[in-house]
């Protein structure tokens, strides 16, 4: 299992409740998470249920068939940053790289984020 991440992955999903999402088909002009991310590999998801105001960003984890995503972790999200309790399963789920997991440089080329100063340099001479 790894950590994959990817553009342009988005499928609907009929879920409800605070289970996994059950995965149901591709949107228009974008990728299955089977195509994607990959059976049985973890990636980062962004949750929205339309008509609404409830969201959640976190850690999933595919199943072996890419038919179910595991809500892993919840990074943040409309309830408090816990699992969200959606309702009307009518939701898109999509792949997407959270904020707080994000490692750039300020417009005055300091490093922001999970990554320290010397790790920052380092991975700037390395690449």
């Amino acid at each position: 299992m790894a950590l994959v991440i990817n553009d342009r992955v988005k499928e609907s999903s009929s879920t409800t409740g605070t289970g996994a999402f059950a995965l149901a088909g591709i949107v228009q002009g974008f990728e299955t998470f089977s195509a994607g991310i990959g059976n049985s590999n973890t990636t980062y998801y962004a949750a929205y249920e339309a008509g609404t105001n409830n969201w959640e960003v976190g850690l999933g984890t595919l199943d072996g068939s890419s038919a179910n995503l595991a809500r892993t972790t919840v990074i943040t999200s409309s309830n408090s940053d816990s699992l969200v309790n959606f309702t009307s399963g009518g939701l898109e789920v999509f792949c997407t790289l959270p904020a707080s997991k994000a490692v750039y440089l300020d417009a005055s080329g300091t490093p922001v984020g999970a990554a320290s100063d010397g790790f920052a340099v380092a991975m700037a001479i390395a690449l």
